[in-house]
């Protein structure tokens, strides 16, 4: 009697970016066998830049965060299975336990995320999905004054969206200027000075004691009086269901340039993923894109076609009249070379260390990504002189 080959299957934990573009590329790849998305979330996969910036302003279509439309998974024979949670993994046996029942996998890739890092006191609002978003944009509406806890990018682009709906904003930071570990005292100081001039109140180098009812107390006993708060101070990556699977685990999920964990089976990518890149070492990275790109990275080393991870971090933000766009990674040491007009936020901004350019973020200064991913990617020694001036071409500094 002859025995039918069952497909192979291949289960993708986190219905997020990384993972809906996951199965995306395995279908576009060819591959055939089953697809099984799983995700904790209610809702389709969505993207989350939309839930800090259009969702908040009133600007963008309620749908227009889903990565793909409704009826697209069916149509591509992939199992979206939303509202369900993974409870323990077996590397072991190659299974997986839900909620609702145990699936068996041949190749399994984690998209877990992260979550928002949480104060030790209770309270306050948290954004991270897209119900969160929801409930804020109604605190926006209801609200006269938000008090927004940490000074990253998540609080400037609430506390943004809040001055444009005319909602009073106070943040309260431990750090001197906004933005201070990414991008430095001269640069978050542009920041902060950006939300000055539209009404926002800073605190720096405080810390909050107590969230009580209407109040923020802080550790000097200084008391802000709030309607709302929102607690933006970080996020922490959902590493425990590997971690307790017995797959490595540091600041993420440990992969490799081939988002590869220390199990031949099982994968990592998007925001939980701290990936072996070649030009950083370990590095994990948050933001939006590359929650786009690792999630097909991955996606192909499953199937034995997956080239090294060299993708440069880059992401952008939207704040007031400021569009900005990062791509680079700053180390300690590194010196800053200012291409145009910084106070009038017309400009791009680069960081070298050793003469080459290591980093760079262009302020209202469009179509010159890919020219300054080349000057860091080429690793060539460039004259300051001529980066700083606007009418030498980036091109010609490659």
């Amino acid at each position: 009697m002859e025995i039918e080959n069952m497909p192979e299957t291949y289960v993708i934990v986190g219905a997020s970016l990384a993972g809906a573009k996951a199965a995306e590329t395995l279908r576009e790849e060819g591959f055939e066998g089953r697809i099984v998305l799983i995700g904790d979330d209610p809702r389709r996969p969505y993207e989350r830049p939309p839930l800090s910036k259009g969702l908040l302003l009133g600007t963008a279509e309620l749908d227009s965060p889903f990565v793909h439309e409704q009826d697209w998974y069916a149509d591509h024979d992939i199992e979206l299975r939303v509202g369900e949670r993974v409870e323990e993994l077996s590397v072991t046996d190659k299974t997986l336990k839900t909620n609702q029942e145990i699936i068996a996998y041949d190749k399994l890739l984690l998209t877990t995320g992260a979550r928002p890092r949480e104060l030790p006191v209770a309270g306050g609002h948290y954004l991270r999905s897209y119900d969160d978003s929801a409930v804020l944009s109604s605190v926006l509406e209801s609200s006269q004054h938000l008090t927004i806890i940490g000074s990253g990018w998540i609080g400037l682009e609430v506390a943004a969206a809040a001055r444009e709906r005319g909602v009073a904003v106070t943040v309260i930071s431990p750090d001197d200027v906004p933005l201070q570990k990414p991008l430095g005292d001269r640069l978050g100081g542009i920041f902060g000075d950006l939300h000055r001039r539209h009404g926002v109140d800073f605190r720096f180098g405080a810390h909050v004691q107590d969230l009580r009812e209407r109040q923020v107390v802080l550790t000097d006993g200084t008391v802000v009086a709030t309607d709302n708060v929102l607690v933006a101070i970080g996020a922490v990556p959902n590493a425990e269901l590997a971690e307790r699977a017995g797959l490595a685990v540091g600041n993420g999920i440990l992969v490799d340039a081939y988002h590869r964990t220390c199990d031949p089976d099982v994968y990592a990518a998007g925001d939980v993923a701290e990936v072996d890149h070649p030009r950083y070492g370990r590095l994990r990275v948050e933001h939006w894109a590359n929650a786009l790109n690792s999630g097909p990275a991955a996606a192909r080393s499953m199937l034995g076609r997956g080239t090294p991870w060299e993708t440069l971090p880059y992401f952008f933000t939207d704040q007031y009249d400021l569009g900005m766009e990062f791509a680079g990674q700053v180390e300690p040491g590194a010196d800053i070379v200012v291409r145009g007009d910084l106070d009038a936020l017309e400009c791009i901004v680069f960081w070298t260390l050793k003469g080459r350019v290591i980093a760079g973020m262009n302020i209202n200064v469009w179509d010159v990504v890919g020219d300054i991913q080349a000057l860091i990617t080429s690793g060539r020694e460039v004259d300051p002189a001529r980066l700083a001036d606007p009418s030498v071409p980036l091109a010609d500094l490659r």
